[in-house]
Parts: C-alpha cells; structure tokens; sequence
C-alpha cells in the first residue's frame, strides 16, 4: 500500500490504497475468465456485511447508483409508507446523487440548513421542518464526519420517519457505538477512485430488512427474480424453471459491478482499520496546525470522523479571500475543491426538482461563499498540511 508521497509538501485529493494484493485479485480474476458479477462479488458483500455488522450488503457499480437503489427500494417496498408526493428532508449541502433519485421517484425534496460546524444537517432545523407530508429524512456523513446518531434517532422515531443514510464519504466513521451507514434502514457506500477504499468504481447499500435486501438485489439487475431467494415473497411460485430464468417483478436496472470490483474490494477492507488510522492521525495534525490561524471555521467531529478531508469556512478576516487562498494552494501543489456542491439550492438544477426550503439557509450559504477543503489520505500528510496552515495564515495577515 502506498505509504511514501514523494513530494511531501504537496497534497493531492487522491492517491492510491493499493499494493500487490489488488493486482493479485485482477490477475484472479483474469484467470478465472469471469467478468460479470458472480463469486469475487458475492464473496465481498458477505465480507463487507460481516465487517460492518448487518445482515446484508448489495454491490453495485458506483455509490450514485447505492442511493438510487434504496430510494427505489423504499418507495416499492408496499411496507414502507413513502410514495411519490411525500416529502423527504435533505441537508443543503450534499451531492448531486444525494438529491437527484428522490426527484427521481416522485418524492419533493425539503431543504435544511447545516450545522456550521459538523457540516451535517442541523437536526434542530430539521424537526422544525417538519410537515404533514414528511416521511423521511436523507441523513448525508459530509466528507468523513457521521451524523449525532442518538439525536437522529430520536428525531425520527418521535415523528417516525425513514432514515436513509447516504454515507458514501464517511466508511469506517462511528458515533455513540454506531457505524455509520448502519444508523438508518438503508446506509449507502461508494469505492470511487478517491473514497477510502477504491474497487475502481463501485458501491454498496447495506440492509437490515430480508425483504429490502431480495428488492435491492432484484432492482440492481432488470428487476428479475434469479438473485433472490425462492422463498422471497417478491418470487412468485415458478411454474417452469426456464421460464425463472427471465422472469421481471420489478421495474430494475442494469447497476451490477464487475467480478473485479468485487475482488480488489475483498482486498481492500483488510486494509480498512490502517487506512482510517492513518486518516485520524493525519487530522489530529490538521486540528492543531488550524487551531492558531485566524478566520478558519474547521469541521467539528462528531463521534469519530473518518476524515474524508479537511474542510475550511473562511471567516472574519478571511472572508471573501477563497480565490487567492486556493490560488495560492494550486501553487503550491495543493490541490483543493468546494465543499462538496456548497448550497445545492443555488445550483440550476433547482428548476427540475419539487422542493421547498425550510427557512434560511445561512450555514450552507457560508460554506458555499467561503469554503473549501483539501484531501486526506492513508499516509502521513503533515508536510502537506502545514503549507495549508502556513498559506492560509499568511491570507489573514
């Protein structure tokens, strides 16, 4: 595993996790001849159930596709109230993907505010945003750092809302003893290239429900009935097993990964716990390098973070000076983005959607103005990160 930047003062926002042990798993499966989802993809759904603590965990080929697969599976699932015309509230500050499948099917959209410290939805916003339609809340881990899950939980069972738990930037984060992408009925995972662990492109929604888990499998090839269990109430009694072969229960996709996504996954977890390590010692430099630096809003972990990257809200003196800071990162080898979409509500995209905002929406607004952030990796990333502090502090002068 890549452990050695060779120009230490620079910072990427990725770099590889892998080491011989991936390219070993390509080679298997090269040899094996099968490409297509099968044994190496199965095998790493199991091990990735185990490893978080639930009873299932579906692969697909992107964590876009993960979020797309549980808001379908919520809104078909006739034992889930949420149909299209409920409402469903979203912090304003997430992906594009986050948002886009609950348009998808039907379901209008309620914009909250974040905390402008965590970064996550402001749970206080949320239950005031609360109406006679609202059936669920998209609780969204932003860059690493896990919703208060004791606070999420109370406020869904008090108005007893869905929770589905987009935590495709936060792998390996806890809170109160929670997993995160464990703290909903659905949580969701991407493997992207620049994600904690990379299988090339991949995803994974993990389940607690067996027949949330038989939709999700049916939905993510063409709606068919041949991944599920014959005694899955979604398979009807075959009367001829030819025929099972093609039989469609489901208006499904084609969102399967690939034989080698599954493989290099499998070698990727065993290197989870080291590359989350690596990931908070890193931070614990970053908090202390930013603690002396005037005008810097950083994001506040909630539980233990697993640090995505390193978010920054310019304030006081900084305001409004983000374009020179981040011109003066890029000139450095310091390469920085926007946090995540800023205040998705100010995206044109807005025009297609059916949404409401929930009152102000200023913390999505200072972070959409005024912020930024640059990557965290496995490897220590201190030489990298006092440019930042010494940049940035420079700007405050």
């Amino acid at each position: 595993m890549t452990t050695v930047n060779e120009e230490p003062s620079r910072l990427p926002l990725a770099t590889s996790t892998w080491d011989d042990d991936e390219y070993r798993a390509i080679d298997r499966v090269v040899a094996s001849g099968n490409f297509t989802m099968g044994a190496e993809v199965r095998a790493f759904e199991e091990e990735f159930a185990s490893w978080l603590g639930v009873p299932h965990a579906i692969m697909v080929n992107s964590g876009s596709s993960a979020n797309l697969l549980a808001v379908a599976t919520a809104v078909l699932n006739p034992e889930i109230d949420l149909a299209p015309g409920d409402e469903v509230l979203v912090p304003a500050v997430s992906w594009a993907t986050t948002y886009s499948p609950l348009h998808q099917y039907g379901l209008r959209l309620v914009f909250v505010d974040i905390d402008p410290d965590t970064l996550n939805i402001d749970l206080d916003a949320a239950g005031r945003a609360i109406g006679k339609r609202t059936k669920a809340i998209a609780s969204v881990n932003l860059l690493g750092n896990p919703v208060d899950a004791v606070a999420l939980k109370s406020l869904a069972d008090s108005h007893n809302l869905l929770v589905i738990e987009d935590n495709c930037e936060s792998l390996g984060a806890t809170v109160a003893g929670v997993a995160a992408g464990t703290m909903g009925r659905f949580g969701t995972f991407s493997s992207f290239f620049s994600h904690h662990i990379s299988t090339m492109e991949g995803g994974v929604v993990s389940a607690f429900d067996d027949r949330d888990a038989a939709t999700l499998r049916s939905l993510r090839a063409h709606g068919w009935t041949r991944d599920i269990s014959p005694t899955s109430p979604l398979r009807p009694p075959p009367t001829d097993e030819f025929e099972e072969l093609f039989r469609f229960v489901l208006p499904g996709y084609n969102l399967r990964p690939t034989e080698m996504s599954g493989a290099i996954g499998r070698a990727q977890l065993s290197k989870v716990p080291s590359i989350i390590d690596g990931r908070r010692r890193n931070a614990r430099e970053f908090v202390r390098l930013m603690s002396d630096v005037d005008g810097v809003r950083v994001q506040r972990e909630t539980g233990e973070s697993s640090w995505f990257g390193f978010a920054m809200t310019l304030e006081g003196p900084l305001r409004g000076r983000r374009s020179d800071i981040v011109a003066a990162l890029r000139a450095s080898g310091i390469e920085a983005r926007p946090v995540v979409a800023g205040n998705f509500t100010r995206n044109p995209v807005m025009r297609f959607f059916d949404a409401r905002i929930s009152g102000p929406l200023d913390a999505a607004d200072a972070v959409h103005d005024n912020g930024f952030f640059v990557g965290n990796h496995h490897y220590d990333v201190g030489p990298g990160l006092a440019k930042v502090a010494e940049i940035v502090s420079a700007h405050s002068a």
